[in-house]
């Protein structure tokens, strides 16, 4: 699946947006679940972009694999990651809203 990479001033409007969302996600000690997974996909499918809050106690090594774990499950791009809060971003199926139309964003999976 491709995945498309984003220019640092998109990166950037995209934690500007996360900053006044409320957290769309919990992901406690469990971990990558086939649940949250599922419900993660939900929220991405809608949204395009979801704030997700880390509540099992894990440290920063854990938190940054569990990232890159999601980045892959998902498949969505992690944007940004401060303390216990990631922010997860995926394009939708004709291509990203939020970054506006003519980005050149395709949509996860579709060849760039």
């Amino acid at each position: 699946m491709t995945r498309p990479s984003l220019t640092g001033a998109q990166k950037t409007k995209l934690r500007g947006l996360g900053q006044t969302m409320a957290d769309g996600a919990f992901l406690g000690r469990e971990g990558v679940t086939p649940a949250f997974l599922t419900e993660l996909n939900k929220q991405l499918d809608a949204r395009e972009l979801v704030k997700l809050r880390f509540s099992g106690g894990q440290d920063r090594h854990e938190r940054a694999v569990l990232c890159a774990q999601l980045e892959t499950a998902a498949p969505a791009l992690c944007v940004g990651s401060v303390g216990h809060t990631a922010l997860f971003w995926r394009a939708g199926a004709e291509g990203s809203k939020l970054l506006g139309e003519g980005q050149g964003i395709p949509a996860f999976g579709k060849k760039i």
